[in-house]
């Protein structure tokens, strides 16, 4: 969270100055109440990601505050911690009664307090936006899940059966967590667990299976068609937050695990395949920084588009690895100074197809083959391999194509100077009739301008 918004509430200036200066070390931004009718004033008229309050204050005291702002309907999910001199076990008991989500002693120091309130920050990150599918065929217990939920601060979705599960699942709603029964109607939980595994991404979702059965062999059975807990009818709604806020935690870590793993094997992919393209290069003097070039220039095309920073940088990775099959071309026909034959501008034609080759295995470059493959086709049908036309062709591979010419044509090359960019620059001009993208062409020389 980048910058929380706190409200503090306590009688006290010196304590408020004091938890204020320990709450910069949050970069949060705090709203200050001086007393229970003031800060449930503030509550109710505002939007915090966490209320700390004291007890004993004029006007309205710290559990008669906490207890209005969890009956509202509205409010009712803000958390409140509760940071009071008394610490008596009945003091305690009471701040939980009243709907207080923590209780800390003034005398727990400074480390205690930061430790619980980023706690409960981390918790409202968890929580918030996060999208529950309850499904049972009892209105009743539909009905008091979902409030129980609603409460917490999540969203919540219904479903009568495993079949309306499935239709919920497989709209554009995203779900975070499924909660189920297993006794149900037209489909029960068993077989809507069983449909989950079958789908890479709905087995993804973590399940929690609620049910009145508690033997032994169905809770394993349930288990290994994937459900994440098991939890036995009747429970506490509070127990089921728990879980479902555990759930929720421990799959955005893994997720973020695995995002983490994925960068770090794309990473060291894309080093691998640099280190091709720099010893490709190396090879020809003329072609030296021929890659680095052309991705620069579809990087500013694509900054000229509108593209976002993930989509450019995907963009530059295509762009410098669009020659990367010339590693395969031998070096007679790759270096050769003069005019090439039929046989050997066929041979440097499969370039395109044997850089395609080379990313294809690799899962992460998937998004860049395109662009690879095919950024010597032409609109009118005319280039290779594959002979697309128009807007068949990827728009990154026309992209490059811009890209690509430009920087071939104002370089040294064994058969001829580089050419004046003015030149240049009308020749792409003329090609974007049949050969280049018109639009591409266009974002090309308004790129240039700038």
């Amino acid at each position: 969270m980048s910058q929380p918004r706190i409200l503090i509430v306590d009688d006290s200036i010196t304590i408020r100055k004091a938890l204020l200066k320990q709450l910069k070390n949050l970069n949060a931004d705090v709203t200050q109440a001086v007393d229970g009718a003031k800060g449930l004033e503030a509550a109710l008229g505002g939007e915090f990601d966490l209320i700390i309050s004291d007890v004993d204050m004029p006007n309205m005291n710290g559990f008669d505050m906490c207890q209005k702002i969890k009956s509202d309907p509205n409010k009712g999910s803000t958390p409140v911690l509760i940071l009071s001199s008394r610490d008596r076990d009945e003091d305690i008991e009471r701040g939980f009664s009243v709907g207080a989500d923590g209780y800390l002693t003034k005398s727990g120091g400074q480390g205690e307090f930061l430790l619980n309130v980023r706690d409960f920050l981390d918790k409202m990150d968890i929580i918030r936006d996060r999208r529950i599918l309850v499904v049972d065929d009892s209105v009743l217990i539909r009905k008091k899940v979902g409030n129980s939920l609603l409460k917490a601060g999540y969203k919540v979705v219904e479903a009568e059966n495993g079949r309306q599960a499935l239709e919920v699942l497989n709209s554009e709603i995203k779900i975070d967590v499924i909660i189920s029964d297993i006794d149900m109607p037209i489909m029960d939980g068993l077989q809507l667990a069983k449909a989950l595994q079958s789908s890479p991404r709905l087995k993804a979702i973590p399940l929690l299976v609620m049910s009145s059965h508690d033997e032994r062999a169905l809770i394993r059975r349930m288990y290994q068609l994937g459900a994440a807990a098991y939890m036995v009818k009747p429970f506490s709604m509070e127990q089921l937050e728990h879980t479902v806020e555990k759930l929720l935690s421990d799959h955005f870590q893994n997720l973020f695990l695995e995002k983490e793993r994925l960068r770090h094997e794309h990473s060291l992919m894309l080093s691998s395949i640099t280190s091709l393209i720099q010893a490709l290069e190396a090879r020809d003097v003329y072609t030296r920084g021929h890659s680095e070039a052309v991705a620069e220039i579809a990087v500013g095309m694509g900054t000229v588009m509108g593209f976002d920073p993930d989509e450019l940088e995907s963009l530059e990775i295509a762009a410098r690895l669009h020659d990367l099959g010339k590693i395969g071309i031998p070096d007679s026909v790759l270096l050769k100074p003069g005019k090439l034959t039929v046989n050997e501008y066929e041979i440097i034609k499969t370039h395109p197809t044997i850089g395609a080759g080379i990313l294809r295995p690799i899962p992460s470059m998937a998004q860049m083959i395109p662009a690879v493959l095919s950024h010597h086709e032409r609109m009118d049908g005319g280039g290779y391999p594959q002979g697309l036309k128009g807007g068949d062709i990827p728009l990154w591979a026309r992209i490059i194509a811009v890209g690509d010419i430009y920087h071939a044509l104002t370089s040294n090359r064994p058969y001829r100077d580089p050419m004046p960019e003015e030149r240049v620059l009308q020749i792409i001009d003329d090609a974007k009739v049949g050969h280049l993208c018109p639009d591409c062409v266009g974002v090309f020389l308004k790129f240039i301008e700038q």
